[in-house]
């Protein structure tokens, strides 16, 4: 049986987190808007350009959204309005005929850019209230978390079979 402080202490720890995630959308929808964009949408845009730092001329929808940890119904329309103001591109893929990739047009990649010279300033304002230490061991607890939700999904997939 858990002690109760224990629970207390987790609950208010979630709670916490929680509460973070809120706080800093709220902070980023204004940054992000500066370039005409919303925070989901530079999600999308950004994992373009690292899978092209990769070496891929572009995703397909359910690869796009495995790495962001979103459903394909919620990539879709993203790349949608993406695809609409001239950032992406959905072509075929020469793999599988049926299967579209996703790429950034040379007007998605210049946005990228713009972004990415200022993006690190942005962080610091955000992170700006922890020293160097402290941000390496928030990232160490939140990578922690991270390992185990994905554990409790690997779990809860393999029950499912």
């Amino acid at each position: 049986m858990v002690p109760a402080n224990a629970t207390r202490t987790a609950e208010k720890t979630f709670r916490e987190m929680i509460r973070l995630f809120g706080l800093l959308e709220k902070v980023m929808q204004p940054y992000f808007a500066r370039f005409g964009i919303s925070g989901s949408q530079w999600g999308v845009l950004r994992t373009l350009h690292r899978a092209e730092l990769e070496g891929l001329t572009g995703l397909r929808l359910t690869d796009l959204g495995d790495r962001l940890l979103i459903r394909p119904p919620s990539v879709t329309g993203i790349i949608d309005r993406l695809e609409r103001v001239g950032l992406v591109v959905r072509d075929g893929s020469p793999e599988d005929l049926r299967a579209k990739l996703v790429s950034l047009t040379g007007k998605g990649r210049q946005l990228v850019g713009q972004v990415l010279a200022v993006h690190g300033e942005q962080i610091e304002r955000v992170l700006g209230c922890l020293n160097p230490i402290e941000q390496e061991r928030l990232h160490r607890l939140l990578s922690r978390v991270g390992l185990h939700l994905e554990s409790l999904l690997a779990g809860r997939e393999a029950g499912e079979d």
